[in-house]
């Protein structure tokens, strides 16, 4: 009895080495999908394309290749290696996924992943500061968005101790107050950036996901509209509502809805320009106040790239006078001349880019 019982534990065991692979085998086969050769993100610069490699197991319907959330390509019945050129650059400058997708033979997907950093093709120019004018400034008010609008300037506020000194309306340039008319806010809000579009004036506020909207000839309010995440810059192009919210991802939206149309990413050619804060649209480029620095740089609408480093220290020393950072850009497009200024500075300055020899 002992032999046998040996004999048919013996079986068992050998048994269990054969079925076991055998049914790992049918299920591994049955979940198998797509993946990249190199298991690994890529950085590359713009203008470059990526060669990709895929490995496609056999009984798949159908491969997508998704590149930042839209299809690029598709293979019907694919074979056992797909080789695809990849152009980058197509979404601009920035941080993208590419996902390989499987349509496996029970109607359900995989999806496979990686990053690519794109990275831009250019350094920016480096530039300085060159002042043709001063003006006074307000020291009570904590810039957060400064714009011409038919020749009048414009000031919105923020308002760091909560008192209720979010403020925003026209500016006189002679004596740097409000003059006319203007509308605050409770001490709940802080304000941020402001631009004018069209008869509307459009100001962020930072934590509160609001957007205020007032007639521009009244400054009434007209209306709220609730957003997502931060509000920090805003500018407009003419078509769209251009805002930051300190990242350095900058979003276009539809000035009706303020719906998203677009977003880009902003890079250099070494990596992400974070903290981008007040902006301002000055013949077909975005300039932005990089927050806690006296940067400014100039931004390709369409890329994301950037143009221009610009670089304000020197306002610093007859404008800060004991007052906060850098931040505040206005352009007049009636006499081509720009503006700086910062958080309760006393001055404002009207300034030029130069390029440093």
């Amino acid at each position: 009895m002992k032999k046998y019982a040996i004999i048919g534990l013996l079986v068992l065991i050998i048994g269990a080495f054969v079925i076991v692979p055998f049914f790992q085998s049918s299920g591994d086969d049955d979940m198998a999908f797509a993946d990249f050769e190199r298991n690994e993100d890529i950085q590359t610069t713009y203008g470059a394309t990526i060669p990709l490699t895929l490995v496609v197991p056999e009984s798949l319907e159908k491969v997508e290749l998704i590149y930042n959330d839209s299809i690029f390509k598709t293979w019907e019945q694919p074979t056992a290696k797909i080789n695809f050129v990849l152009d980058a650059s197509y979404f601009g400058v920035g941080t993208r996924i590419v996902v390989i997708r499987s349509y496996l033979s029970d109607g359900t997907t995989q999806d496979a992943s990686h990053m690519i950093r794109v990275v831009s093709d250019i350094a920016p120019t480096p530039m300085l500061v060159k002042v043709t004018k001063e003006y006074p400034h307000d020291t009570q008010n904590y810039t957060q968005g400064l714009e011409f609008n038919n020749g009048k300037l414009y000031e919105g506020t923020g308002d760091p101790s909560q008192q209720g000194k979010t403020v925003v309306g026209q500016v006189d340039l002679k004596t740097g107050g409000f003059s006319g008319l203007k509308n605050g806010l409770d001490h709940t809000y802080f304000g941020e950036g402001i631009t004018i579009f069209g008869n509307e004036l459009f100001q962020l506020t930072w934590k509160n996901g609001k957007c205020f909207v007032y007639d521009k000839n009244t400054m009434q309010l007209k209306r709220d509209i609730s957003y997502s995440g931060d509000g920090w810059g805003l500018c407009n192009d003419g078509k769209a509502l251009i805002m930051s919210d300190g990242t350095e991802r900058i979003y276009f939206r539809n000035p009706k809805t303020f719906q998203i149309i677009r977003t880009i990413d902003v890079y250099d050619n070494v990596g992400p320009r974070t903290f981008i804060n007040e902006l301002e649209f000055v013949n077909g480029k975005i300039y932005a106040n990089i927050y806690q620095t006296n940067t400014i740089i100039a931004i390709d609408p369409l890329t994301g790239k950037v143009l221009e480093e610009i670089d304000a220290s020197a306002l610093e020393i007859s404008g800060k006078s004991g007052g906060d950072v850098l931040n505040g850009i206005a352009f007049n497009p009636l006499t081509n001349k720009t503006y700086l200024t910062g958080k309760y500075w006393s001055k404002l300055f009207e300034v030029q880019f130069i390029p440093i020899q």
